[in-house]
């Protein structure tokens, strides 16, 4: 057993154990703070996410492969060397802080642009962070007789959670992304000393009796290729079913920090568990509850979040998650090997973790048309259940209520995974189109609801209504939905109708239904970053191909393209674009309102579509349309029962003098938004989504 009470062997225990935790906390500290600082950069798409985490689990791995080699092929004073080294290069990237030229240049899929970003911004402290836990693990056992390794696993993924958890509660509220990131880059600067010190000190003890060095694992058994294979599938479905379901949310609510971590929070915590009081998990018990977490997952594949808030909405995702997890984990800690063979095994479950990244970020938007990964992720984690139920329980499963019990499980499982499959193919089938790319699903409906207005044809993104249209008259090119005449950009657009030529500005597309506004002397300019949606808009829908105003076309970011631009002097600018359920966070910053008002002329209107099921957007509005003395009117219009064309819609019409005197009619309905004396005005360094989550 561990001498505590030798003061060099404490201090040596203590300092491993510092390292491990403050490496594994900034390894998951900079993951969020570095995709918040570049999501602005790509659109805003859920999908940077996804690709962020690809970059994060593919340095997981190398950094595992990385300690595996240290341990296997250099002896302990050249592994210190080795390792000090690197850490010392490392200092020179710091501080972590992208350079803005790299948001220029892409169009279409930035995937491999968003990689080579990361890798240049925190490829190597990150790589060497995650070399950390397994090196120093083998540090550990090789000088330390009797020690348990697998215990500072158990912190570092303690350390990643208290990461993840502190960031959108402490950090995010009160520090700026560069504040953070400067933070981040002198506490990593501490933890490269540190490191340097454990590898040094390290080198100089020598191995300690055979029950945790080499000799000691001469006589354990060598793991199995089938063993191997074990490890890598039940890391890839964690990893899998952790990606897909964090999409799944992200697009239904909005890619935002808080919700990309509450899934990884809970990823994490099952690691801790696991390894560190595997009793928690009771096999018979996680797997019962594997079939309501089955359940809970096909309903929200069917029907999404529809019709929840956002905390029962985030809480049953992240409840079937945990379980997920819970028995993905709870397997690999049952099965892990002696430490001689512990970076052999780390290597292997980052490998599964990397292919699950490889499979969501890279090959399921290339592949699919639908979100067939999570429903592959389900199908899984089922079938590495039931292998796991036969191979454990073979003597158990040759009685009659073994048979019974398995018989039942495999029917239920079975059954859950067949719904699911078939269920999502189902909800394809009923589109009359259904593409994907880097942006997402985009889906076209057509259907009639005997109403008396005929067939209508609607825009899905994810699991939300984008707008639609009817195909016949005298309904087509009618604005409907959100953008019908009593709405707030309806208002101001049918008022302008009678003033002459207009320039006016449409931030996302969709079908192009505030198109139908315009009149030939107007010229309509489209920012649109999915080239997929301007495709469908033109195919499938008639407001484009109608309307008699000149429209012009403009790819890629809404607010890259509007920087870049002179002085436009639009009439109405209206910000329409939708990722997920919520604008983009950049295009609501005080940067952004500059752009968007030096844009418009003296008089013109800046437009602005609210409308969220989950957060509430009114005290961004108004307290950047404060900070440039103008007024933010709120326009809530609330859709008659018996007018199935127009949909309830939020709009903010910001304002100055001349506007409101120009438009005096048309803006009278709607009603100045009240100052939040409280709310921080967001900017491009600071945002918080979690202080406006209705």
């Amino acid at each position: 057993m561990e001498d505590y009470n030798h003061p060099v062997r404490l201090a040596l225990v203590a300092l491993y154990a510092l390292t491990v935790f403050l490496s594994a906390f900034l390894l998951f500290q900079v993951q969020p703070m570095i995709a918040k600082m570049i999501l602005p950069w790509f659109g805003g798409s859920s999908t940077v996410w996804s690709t962020c985490m690809l970059f994060f689990q593919t340095a997981l791995l190398l950094g595992y492969l990385y300690a595996h080699g240290l341990r296997r092929w250099l002896g302990a004073r050249t592994q210190a060397v080795c390792h000090g080294v690197l850490l010392a290069g490392s200092l020179a990237v710091l501080p972590v802080i992208p350079a803005t030229w790299w948001r220029n240049g892409w169009e279409g899929n930035p995937s491999w642009k968003i990689l080579g970003l990361l890798a240049a911004t925190v490829g190597l402290p990150y790589f060497l962070l995650s070399a950390t836990s397994p090196l120093l693990q083998w540090w550990y056992a090789r000088t330390h007789a009797g020690a348990v390794p697998y215990r500072l696993f158990a912190l570092s993924n303690l350390a990643s959670l208290a990461a993840l958890l502190s960031y959108p509660v402490l950090v995010e509220p009160n520090l700026s992304t560069r504040r953070q990131a400067i933070v981040w880059s002198v506490a990593y600067a501490c933890f490269a000393i540190l490191c340097g010190v454990a590898g040094w000190l390290s080198a100089r003890r020598k191995a300690e009796g055979p029950a945790s060095g080499e000799a000691a694992g001469e006589s354990a058994p060598k793991p199995s290729v089938w063993d191997r294979l074990f490890w890598v599938a039940l890391a890839f479905c964690a990893s899998t079913l952790l990606l897909a379901m964090t999409n799944q949310l992200t697009h239904d609510v909005a890619a935002v920090p808080f919700l990309w971590i509450l899934p990884l929070s809970a990823y994490l915590l099952t690691f801790v568990l696991c390894f560190e009081a595997p009793r928690i998990y009771w096999r018979p018990g996680f797997y019962a509850l594997l079939i309501p977490a089955f359940g809970v997952s096909t309903w929200m594949l069917r029907k999404g979040s529809a019709g929840l808030d956002v905390i029962p909405a985030v809480s049953v995702v992240v409840s079937a998650l945990f379980v997920f997890c819970m028995v993905c984990h709870g397997e690999l800690a049952r099965a892990k090997p002696h430490p001689r063979h512990l970076t052999e095994y780390y290597v292997m479950v980052s490998l599964g973790g990397a292919a699950g990244g490889v499979f969501v970020g890279l090959v399921a938007p290339s592949l699919f048309n639908g979100y067939y990964e999570l429903p592959i992720g389900l199908v899984l984690c089922a079938l590495m259940a039931v292998i796991v139920l036969f191979v454990e329980y073979r003597r158990f499963l040759e009685t009659r209520f073994g048979m019974v019990c398995a018989l039942a499980l495999t029917v239920a499982l079975g059954t859950n995974s067949g719904i699911v499959i078939v269920g999502v193919q189902a909800t394809l089938r009923t589109y009359r189109i259904a593409k994907r790319n880097f942006y997402g699903t985009l889906r076209v409906r057509e259907f009639d609801n005997n109403d008396g207005y005929g067939v209508r044809r609607e825009l899905v993104h994810g699991g939300i209504s984008h707008g639609e249209e009817a195909l016949f008259a005298p309904y087509r090119q009618m604005p409907g939905t959100y953008y019908c005449p009593e709405t707030g950009a309806g208002r101001v657009l049918t008022a302008g109708q009678n003033k002459g030529a207009r320039r006016i500005a449409l931030v996302g597309l969709g079908p192009g239904a505030l198109v139908a506004y315009g009149k030939e002397s107007d010229t309509i300019r489209i920012y649109e970053i999915n080239p997929l949606v301007v495709q469908l808009a033109n195919d499938e829908f008639f407001y484009l191909r109608d309307t008699p105003a000149r429209v012009e076309t403009v790819f890629g970011d809404a607010r890259l393209s509007l920087e870049r631009e002179p002085d436009q002097n639009f009439d109405v600018l209206a910000i329409d674009a939708f990722s997920s359920d919520s604008i983009p966070v950049h295009l609501l910053t005080r940067e952004a309102f500059a752009i968007y008002l030096r844009h418009l002329k003296p008089g013109g209107v800046l437009a602005i579509h609210i409308s969220n099921r989950y957060v509430d957007l009114r005290p961004v509005t108004e307290r950047a349309a404060r900070q440039f003395g103008r007024v933010a009117l709120l326009f809530d219009y609330h859709a008659p029962k018996d007018d199935p064309l127009c949909f309830s819609a939020s709009w903010v019409l910001i304002v100055d003098d001349v506007a409101r005197k120009t438009f005096s009619e048309a803006l009278s309905v709607g009603k100045p938004i009240k100052p939040y004396p409280r709310f921080r005005l967001w900017t491009d360094d600071f945002s918080n989504l979690y202080s406006v989550l209705d």
